[in-house]
């Protein structure tokens, strides 16, 4: 029996231009377990990409912040705090960096996402003075909750699923993965990964990207 997954999805199941790797599809929609999508993402784009793929809504995103399992929605950050940091961070004279429209943002519930083109101590100290933190995924640096991850939202995710968190897999290749790639029973890092995924993850691949992915559930269902 294969056990449980998650996944994130940006530079795990994709290339590394960000696009999706279309061979990922069949392997997540033919995966004989539940699987979890886990994304710094708004909650809109895995709800989209199960649907898509044809798997149950059965997502984590925006770094934890919120999750849907089984039609139960679990909201665990804070998007008024957010809202906070960014309101001083811009009477200091600093942007976002996603320009008027700011898709980035439109759909965040529970924290708040800062273009890399932004600058970062600024961001940082003032995250710090409202008890926030930051976190960069390899895409942005994002604005939440020190007690909101993706392993304590895999933890609830796993509770209603009525399984353990020790029972999953996990892949994924950034800072932001570290939490839930530490509560799985077993855990891979693609090679791309950065530094703080790679030690944390019990195997790290030689492919990179999707490569990486498909090698992790190859050698997962061996």
């Amino acid at each position: 029996m294969v056990p449980p997954l998650a996944v994130d999805i940006d530079g795990t199941l994709s290339r590394a231009d960000r696009s999706i790797d279309p061979r990922v599809l069949d392997a997540l929609r033919e995966w004989d377990a539940p699987v979890v999508i886990a994304t710094g993402k708004a909650l809109p784009f895995p709800v989209a990409l199960c649907q898509f793929v044809g798997i149950p809504e059965r997502v984590i995103a925006e770094n934890g912040g919120i999750s849907v399992v089984d039609d139960e929605l679990l909201v665990h950050g804070d998007r008024d705090a957010a809202d906070a940091v960014v309101r001083d961070y811009e009477e200091a004279g600093f942007d976002l960096g996603w320009g008027e429209l700011d898709l980035a943002n439109r759909w965040r519930e529970t924290e708040i996402a800062v273009s890399h083109d932004a600058p970062l101590d600024p961001l940082s100290a003032i995250a710090d003075d409202h008890g926030l933190e930051v976190v960069d995924t390899g895409f942005a640096y994002h604005v939440k909750s020190p007690t909101v991850s993706k392993g304590t939202a895999l933890t609830d995710v796993a509770e209603t699923l009525g399984v353990p968190p020790s029972s999953f897999v996990a892949i994924g290749d950034s800072e932001n993965d570290v939490g839930m790639l530490e509560r799985a029973g077993e855990s891979f890092a693609v090679a791309n990964a950065d530094e703080l995924a790679r030690r944390a993850a019990e195997t790290v691949t030689e492919g990179e990207y999707a490569d990486g992915f498909l090698e992790a559930i190859d050698a997962i269902r061996r």
